[in-house]
């Protein structure tokens, strides 16, 4: 069963992890992001449902502007030509839809099949944003919090400069 929001919150508190969450209209890419969210602070992100030729999975992170070469990406991880996961595989595996990917999918990731990929600079932003799990809404967390979250979920992120 897929988590909800709610879901989410509650593994947060569990987790002693405070967040913000900021609502709006529904969002698809990183510019849609900017014209909804308003004064939210700290470093707002995007998130790409990656498979390779071999059937690896992976969750990439980083900074909105961050351009990512898949060609140069999937040489620094070691992976087999990467492209865009299937919609039917990001909701099978992280349980969420297009334009919904977010770290905090990783509460539905319990076969531990992806692998988690965190942009470096990204991390040294005070805070940093998010869906939850839904693109209505984004969430504001700090780095370290993040990176427990992340943990707490079973995965050990790969952090790496882009």
């Amino acid at each position: 069963m897929k988590a909800s929001e709610s879901d989410l919150m509650e593994r947060l508190a569990a987790l002693s992890i405070s967040v913000t969450t900021e609502r709006h209209e529904p969002v698809f890419t990183v510019d849609d992001t900017k014209s909804v969210r308003s004064a939210l602070p700290g470093g707002h992100c995007k998130s790409l449902f990656l498979k390779d030729k071999k059937g690896a999975y992976w969750l990439v992170v980083a900074l909105e502007d961050t351009q990512v070469d898949l060609k140069t990406l999937q040489k620094k991880l070691g992976a087999a030509r990467l492209s865009f996961a299937r919609a039917e595989r990001l909701d099978e595996i992280l349980g969420v839809e297009p334009g919904s990917v977010t770290p905090f999918a990783l509460i539905n990731e319990t076969a531990s099949v992806v692998t988690v990929v965190l942009e470096a600079a990204m991390l040294e932003a005070d805070l940093l944003n998010y869906h939850p799990l839904h693109n209505r809404a984004t969430s504001v967390i700090r780095p370290d919090d993040l990176l427990a979250f992340i943990r707490a979920s079973g995965h050990e992120p790969r952090i790496m400069a882009f």
